[in-house]
């Protein structure tokens, strides 16, 4: 009952309070999105930042580590996974499934959806703006996705990727 009904408050309030960047009233927007979050999420880490129009579905399963964010009106599925220190810049978008399209003689939309496949994003990464992550990707430690990138499969860590799709620009490690 507790989460419905911060869930209720968070999407009915908190999610149009300024941002964290408003001099009067950011400081104050922070903590009551925190402090809402951490009774939806299955698990909400030490200063973490929820940007006025995150959006999270119900929350069930999110876990989001320790200095994290989600940027201004970016949506992250259920069952996602973020890990520490993952900065997401505004407008992310992150896919948990995706339409049927094999049965060419059934029109798409009556096909249904995929399975559902969570988006795994590691510590320490990067997330510019407009970014849009399509299902089940696993963001490795260390990576920088390139704003208005679409991450179609994985990457190694420390990489550095971008475009549409996304492509390996080069690796962190790599000087």
């Amino acid at each position: 009952m507790k989460k419905k009904i911060c869930r209720l408050l968070y999407y009915h309030f908190a999610i149009f309070l300024p941002s964290t960047s408003s001099i009067l009233w950011g400081w104050v927007s922070l903590k009551i999105r925190q402090l809402l979050c951490k009774q939806i999420f299955e698990y909400c880490g030490k200063n973490v930042n929820i940007e006025k129009g995150a959006s999270f579905g119900t929350g069930d399963k999110i876990r989001i580590g320790d200095h994290s964010g989600l940027g201004i009106d970016c949506h992250i599925p259920n069952g996602s996974i973020i890990g520490d220190n993952v900065m997401m810049g505004p407008n992310c978008y992150v896919f948990e499934r995706n339409h049927n399209y094999s049965k060419v003689d059934v029109p798409m939309r009556l096909q249904g959806n995929s399975e559902y496949k969570p988006v795994h994003i590691e510590d320490d990464v990067w997330i510019g703006r407009n970014v849009t992550i399509m299902v089940g990707r696993h963001l490795k430690k260390g990576s920088i996705v390139a704003a208005c990138s679409v991450v179609t499969k994985d990457f190694p860590e420390y990489s550095i990727i971008g475009g549409n799709p996304a492509k390996l620009i080069k690796n962190r490690k790599a000087n």
